[in-house]
């Protein structure tokens, strides 16, 4: 009896130790495959680790960070599904998920002035990539920023060049690119009015407008991320800037009309594409009766410094024309847009722009009122060239595909004498 009691309990000791070994070697096995993960999604920026959710604007900054690690850990699936489908889903495309916008005013600023300054010399200082290179030095917070910075890193581009000095730096190439996506079309070439002959001239600089006409008072703070309870409970997305009924609107950047009409959360309200599809900028809560500037229509192109509407207070309903918000304002929108599945749905990248309109105040665009038609428009002319090549080329192509379309009837008819005819007349449908 003594004898089985001694070899049931070796037979428990090992049992035990057994199950220590199993436990120690799954443990470690769990570890192996986690560390697997992260090394498949280590090339993706993950916004958590490079922004400050303590910032000025916590709440959001803390979302963005959850948004961020979900689209990242989504791009290091498919990764994984491409590695064990060979060839098959090799065209997929990876794209940033969302974008923190902190950069300062000063830092802006600065950035903008080393721009200009260095424009026609031998090494010309690119404003987004010279931001970018501190941001990634920042990682992302632009809180630490001094000026001292930004000399010494304009002294060693122009030493260096931007691309051997950035080669290995791990984040420079995402921020780069974000940061394009929202400052890409606010600095170049363009053509503006002296204001003593009043002829055009071409110059090179900051090509954007504050969202508010000049000698138009305004306030606003930044309001990005806040509550909102109409309809359902969200996120205030944009950013508000609080003025006077009839206030002329103006457009930040030239683009295209994609968007008019009545919104029940926006009321009246414009949304209008840049020419590179990277950015929507929408303007909402229009006047009441006469929201838009005269003539304007969705397709229309826009110059930046156009006027394109009057502040008002009209949304939080569902039937048109109605004044619902408490006070008159601006809800301004910039949509990042990086690929098309951003443009609907969960994945939108909406960013904070207190910082970028504070920028923008420094370039407004003046308005003249025209006592009989009661309208404002820009007091002086300016030419985007982009916007121009844009304006020519699309009568060309019109003309172009009537003029096949008549063709092609024509040929159809065996040489009709009315094809001539025919081609007048659907070009004629077109213009109108």
């Amino acid at each position: 009896m003594r004898t089985i009691r001694k070899l049931w309990g070796r037979l428990g000791a090992e049992a035990l130790l057994f199950c220590v070994i199993l436990g120690i070697w799954s443990y470690a096995g769990a570890n192996g495959a986690a560390g697997g993960k992260s090394a498949e999604t280590s090339g993706a920026p993950v916004m958590n680790e490079m922004s400050d959710a303590d910032g000025p604007d916590s709440e959001s900054s803390a979302a963005a960070g959850q948004g961020a690690a979900g689209g990242a850990a989504g791009s290091g699936e498919e990764n994984s599904e491409e590695e064990n489908s060979g060839e098959e889903n090799s065209g997929k495309k990876d794209y940033i998920h969302w974008v923190d916008f902190d950069i300062c005013l000063e830092a802006m600023s600065q950035a903008l002035q080393c721009d200009i300054d260095t424009y026609g010399q031998d090494v010309h200082i690119n404003w987004v990539e010279l931001l970018a290179y501190l941001a990634a030095g920042y990682g992302g917070d632009f809180s630490h920023y001094k000026s001292a910075d930004m000399v010494a890193a304009v002294e060693k581009i122009k030493a260096e060049g931007i691309e051997s000095l950035t080669a290995d730096m791990k984040y420079y190439s995402y921020y780069k690119e974000a940061y394009d996506a929202v400052l890409g079309g606010m600095v170049g070439e363009f053509e503006t009015a002296d204001q003593e002959n009043g002829e055009l001239v071409e110059t090179y600089g900051l090509k954007a407008f504050s969202p508010i006409a000049k000698g138009f008072p305004y306030s606003h703070y930044d309001d990005f991320g806040v509550s909102r309870s109409y309809g359902y409970r969200r996120q205030h997305l944009g950013h508000d800037l609080m003025g006077q009924v009839g206030t002329p609107v103006i457009a930040i950047e030239s683009g295209r009309v994609s968007a008019m009409g009545w919104n029940q959360y926006g009321g009246w309200r414009i949304g209008i594409d840049s020419f590179d599809g990277k950015r929507y900028y929408y303007y909402a809560h229009l006047r009441q009766n006469r929201p838009y500037a005269e003539g304007l229509k969705e397709g229309d192109i826009v110059q930046a410094g156009d006027v394109i509407g009057y502040m008002g207070r009209t949304g939080y309903s569902k039937k048109e024309n109605v004044n619902n918000i408490d006070e008159y304002h601006l809800h301004l929108g910039l949509q990042l847009i990086f690929d098309e599945s951003q443009r609907e749905g969960s994945n939108e990248i909406w960013i904070d722009l207190y910082p970028l309109t504070q920028f923008l105040s420094r370039h407004q665009s003046e308005a003249v009122r025209n006592d009989e038609t009661k309208e404002w428009v820009r007091m002086y002319p300016f030419k985007d060239p982009v916007a121009e090549e844009v304006k020519e080329k699309e009568p060309a192509e019109e003309e172009d595909s009537a003029t096949r379309e008549a063709k092609e009837k024509g040929a159809a008819e065996d040489k009709n004498p009315d094809a001539d005819a025919a081609v007048g007349e659907i070009q004629g449908e077109k213009k109108r």
